[in-house]
């Protein structure tokens, strides 16, 4: 079997998106940082589709060419043919959303490292392992990187490798329009036709809107162009068509275009067409590495091509396999895609990966996010609260040393010093958001009204809120506080933030088995689906099934649930950990005071200096990871 289904070859960039929609790119204000390039969106979207994806491509020996192969992981793309460029930049493009028929564009893209591409580049064991080549026409543009594409085509054609051509025809990147034309996408040009004609039969499969088949055809009747293509190419060409859909010629072109084979269309609301056709490409070249017909390709293409348009930004708006067949099942409820609120929540639990890391089986965080805690102790000052902090961390990082699963719980009043050095470490991060004690809930005030606060935020921070609630509470109460939560969540989201609701009904009445899935059920029920739930310990095995049952009722594809400590010794955690480990849906574990509790209030007493705190708090940390790990295997071996 080969190792891939799909290479593509050839630009890979990073998007800086205006944020504003409606006005001149010299409006915008922010920018949104997105993946870019249409072979790097190819890749992206298909891999998102289930199919093994890599993409070759070069990138520079900077922060920009290190997001690009970061991302490209977190896709689930295989990175083995980017090359790192020690000379050139990686390439640029700022854009933006005016209305649906103009999105002002600007490449920066002179001599970037994706240009730089060259036969060197391209490995003929690894072009044997894929099913499928798709280069774009932009590297047919220039004599080095076109080596590098033919010799690609070459050995796919030597070792029965299936070809497809995106024309993907960007007139300013062939030199035939100016710097400010990156949103033309048409101007004729007899050498750019020849050149595109030329190598054309190497294709088994040709695609382009109507105007990039009238560059290929050389010629703007439609028709004509695509006899054009298919004097030199026996490919299957597939015409885009916009909102009239696209349709699929195997044979002869016959005289109109409503003769090709098509798939159904969706009626949805244009929003940005920047990117749909990487889209369509994913979901076509889904149905064709299948063996679906083209009708039914088509239809992959078309609903593919419908969430790009209807989303902001290219590869983001891309979607996975579940949220597919879940549109194709269920149709078209609301036109504009974006704010069909069970579509959207499909779409972010189903990439939440992609955008945030790595999907872990379990998670020992080490939570020091308190503060009131803290502020109480004898010595305690803000300075010293800081530096305690930061040796919270480097007990954390000690304990993890370079492996994955590991993370942490850290605020930004007292801990900011230790949550910034945390950023980039490969640590799990949450950062709570909770007045300390609050009941009614209120939130820190730096957050803003509208927590707006976390705007500031960096992408891989999730957000945590321990609210204190009960099914007892009165429904004045309940509003007030479920209208806080809610409001932080949605912020959350519009921040592309993971949002983490802890609950701990016990410090507020009685329980039972049933009291953690009531509140559970009552937070879905208001529309609030956290990433992650943090519970505090139940005691039997059918509390935690009930607490399971009301989640996965609501959310089949939530982060998971990670158990607090409560100050708890260690011994009676174990207990808890050796309950809530036999449930998959338990990850782990997020637990603070019975690590550093003590150790806190001898080193603000002056009674344990640094080296002793660190020393001490990593062998508590250490001692608590092997309890959950020794848990979690005794669950599996009984399973």
């Amino acid at each position: 079997m080969s190792r891939l289904d799909l290479i593509t070859i050839g630009r890979s960039s990073v998007d800086l998106y205006g944020s504003q929609v409606g006005g001149r790119l010299e409006d915008m204000g922010t920018f949104a940082k997105y993946i870019g390039g249409s072979p790097t969106n190819i890749a992206c979207g298909t891999a998102r589709l289930g199919l093994r994806s890599a993409v070759i491509t070069r990138v520079g020996d900077e922060h920009m060419g290190r997001f690009i192969r970061e991302q490209l992981a977190r896709e689930g793309v295989c990175t083995d043919g980017v090359v790192t460029d020690p000379e050139r930049l990686t390439a640029l493009v700022l854009l933006g959303i005016r209305d649906e028929d103009q999105f002002p564009l600007i490449f920066y893209r002179e001599n970037c490292a994706d240009m730089a591409l060259s036969e060197e580049d391209i490995d003929e064991d690894f072009i044997a392992s894929a099913r499928a080549l798709l280069p774009t026409g932009t590297h047919l543009s220039h004599p080095r990187t076109e080596a590098a594409v033919l010799k690609a085509l070459r050995l796919a054609r030597k070792h029965g490798v299936k070809t497809a051509l995106d024309i993907d025809y960007r007139p300013n990147l062939w030199g035939v329009a100016g710097h400010g034309d990156g949103e033309s996408r048409f101007v004729e040009s007899a050498a750019v036709t020849a050149k595109l004609q030329s190598h054309l039969h190497f294709f088994d499969l040709i695609v382009g809107t109507e105007e990039e088949f009238h560059i290929a055809g050389g010629t703007t009747d439609t028709i004509a162009a695509l006899r054009a293509v298919r004097a030199v190419s026996d490919a299957v060409l597939v015409c885009k068509r916009g909102a009239a859909g696209a349709v699929a010629f195997e044979g002869p072109i016959p005289d109109s275009l409503d003769d090709g084979q098509t798939g159904p269309g969706f009626p949805i609301e244009v929003f940005n067409v920047l990117g749909a056709g990487d889209g369509f490409f994913s979901g076509l070249m889904k149905g064709w590495l299948d063996g679906a017909d083209w009708p039914t390709a088509l239809k992959y293409a078309n609903a593919c091509g419908a969430f790009a348009v209807s989303r902001h930004g290219c590869t983001p708006a891309y979607p996975s396999l579940a949220e597919l067949d879940f549109f194709l099942e269920r149709g078209v409820v609301q036109p504009d895609l974006r704010n069909d609120a069970a579509l959207e929540q499909i779409h972010w639990s189903t990439n939440r990966a992609r955008n945030h890391g790595a999907d872990w089986d379990d998670y020992r965080i080490f939570a020091f996010d308190h503060r009131l805690q803290l502020e109480e102790m004898a010595g305690y000052s803000p300075e010293q609260g800081a530096a305690f902090k930061e040796l919270c961390l480097q007990a954390a990082l000690a304990v993890r040393d370079g492996r994955d699963g590991y993370g942490i719980l850290c605020d930004d009043r007292i801990g900011r010093r230790a949550l910034h050095a945390a950023s980039g470490t490969g640590l799990w991060v949450g950062r709570p958001c909770e007045w300390p004690g609050s009941r009614p809930l209120s939130l820190e005030p730096a957050l803003g009204i509208d927590c707006g606060g976390l705007q500031a935020w960096t992408r891989s921070n999730v957000v945590k809120v321990l609210c204190f609630c009960h099914p007892s509470d009165v429904e004045s109460q309940w509003a007030e506080q479920v209208a806080t939560v809610g409001r932080l969540f949605t912020a959350a989201r519009r921040n592309g933030l993971e949002f983490l609701l802890e609950v701990i009904p016990s410090k507020v009445a009685s329980v039972d088995g049933q009291t953690t899935a009531q509140v559970i059920d009552r937070f879905y029920r208001e529309g609030i689906f956290p990433d992650w739930w943090k519970l505090e310990p139940l005691t039997t095995r059918a509390a935690w099934q009930n607490a399971i049952d009301a989640i996965e009722a609501h959310d089949r594809h939530t982060r998971g649930i990670v158990v607090l400590g409560l100050d708890a010794p260690e011994d009676e955690l174990a207990a808890s950990f050796a309950t809530a480990a036999q449930f998959p849906l338990v990850k782990g574990f997020a637990v603070g005071r019975t690590i550093f509790g003590d150790v806190a209030r001898r080193w603000f007493a002056r009674n344990c200096d640094d080296v002793q705190a660190v020393e001490e708090m990593r062998a508590g940390y250490a001692r608590l990871c092997a309890l959950w790990d020794n848990a979690r295997q005794q669950a599996r071996e009984a399973a």
